[in-house]
């Protein structure tokens, strides 16, 4: 039983609120019943005032997208000197921009889709849209259209013929100010969970992920609504083929620095090749969440993947 206070941050104004609030619930269900001082917060601009008040021992962010996920709060966190959850700042800036993850992948030598990207100022200002016909002869079609900092496959397109691609660009453009144009990879979806810190950090099941035939993807109602998605845990893969795919989530998971908790999404192709996606630093922890499958496959409850979570941030801090 630990004693310590906690608040859990959930919520917020991001367009993933209700995962986070979902999310937000569970932890403060699990924490509660290991023991722990809880206290909700449903993160307003009433949040520093509340934390230096309530004067917790730690904070576990349950906040998904923009505000939680991208650097915001971790920067409060610190300047308050408070141990919290997940990865520090730089990571949480990094991991939220898929396009700044994919240039450090490239850097570290990883496999990544090849791909384009734009600010909304390069398509307002600067005559991006007549590079479109080059991108797509470039990747080929079709051509994924996502926002650069968005999460839960919010904003998420295809084109399937240049005439498309203006339209899917304006639909990521609404979502966020930065867009990725990536090659298409036809393949399985994988979701490898990784616990820990650098060199130490491990890789819990892999989870394959089979949206139903009407999904084209992985898309938004096939992660949160019960039913939309089957989920294979561990994954049906080769001794080998799963070492290399674990090898190059963590390699990823390193690469972006991240610490206590993360989820890396990749794309596993007919020849075997992982083709990494992106870096989720504070993966969903809801019903129909991957990381609490694979913790579950690797012999944590819920209950043991949330504390281990929690106590490595004490751990950062100390």
């Amino acid at each position: 039983m630990s004693g310590r206070h906690v608040c859990v941050l959930y919520g917020g104004r991001s367009l993933e609120r209700d995962i986070s609030m979902s999310t937000g619930h569970r932890v403060m269900r699990a924490l509660t019943a290991r023991g722990y001082r809880v206290t909700g917060i449903d993160v307003d601009e009433s949040l520093v005032r509340r934390l230096v008040e309530l004067r917790p021992d730690g904070v576990f962010i349950a906040m998904h997208g923009k505000g939680g996920e991208d650097g915001t709060v971790q920067e409060l966190l610190e300047i308050l000197r408070l141990p919290y959850t997940g990865s520090g700042v730089a990571a949480s800036i990094q991991g939220m921009d898929k396009v700044l993850t994919k240039h450090l992948l490239l850097a570290e030598g990883l496999p990544t889709p090849a791909f384009h990207a734009f600010s909304d100022a390069a398509f307002r200002e600067l005559g991006a849209k007549d590079t479109l016909d080059i991108i797509a002869e470039d990747l080929g079609l079709p051509v994924v259209v996502k926002p650069a900092a968005q999460g839960s496959a919010l904003g998420i397109g295809f084109a399937a013929d240049p005439r498309d691609l203006p339209k899917a660009m304006v639909s990521a453009l609404s979502f966020d100010r930065k867009v990725l144009l990536e090659k298409f990879v036809r393949g399985r979806e994988l979701a490898v969970s990784v616990m820990g810190f650098g060199v130490d950090a491990r890789a819990l099941p892999i989870v394959e992920v089979i949206p139903h035939s009407e999904h084209s993807f992985y898309d938004f109602d096939s992660r949160y609504v019960p039913g939309e998605t089957d989920f294979v845990v561990p994954a049906e893969l080769a001794p080998p083929l799963a070492a290399e795919v674990e090898r190059v989530a963590l390699a990823t998971y390193r690469a972006l620095r991240c610490r206590g908790f993360g989820r890396v999404d990749i794309l596993l192709d007919a020849a075997g090749t992982p083709w990494v996606l992106e870096l989720n630093s504070i993966p969903g922890l809801t019903e129909t969440s991957t990381m609490p499958m694979a913790a579950e496959a690797a012999g944590l409850s819920f209950e043991d993947l949330v504390c281990e979570v929690m106590e490595a941030a004490f751990f950062a801090a100390s």
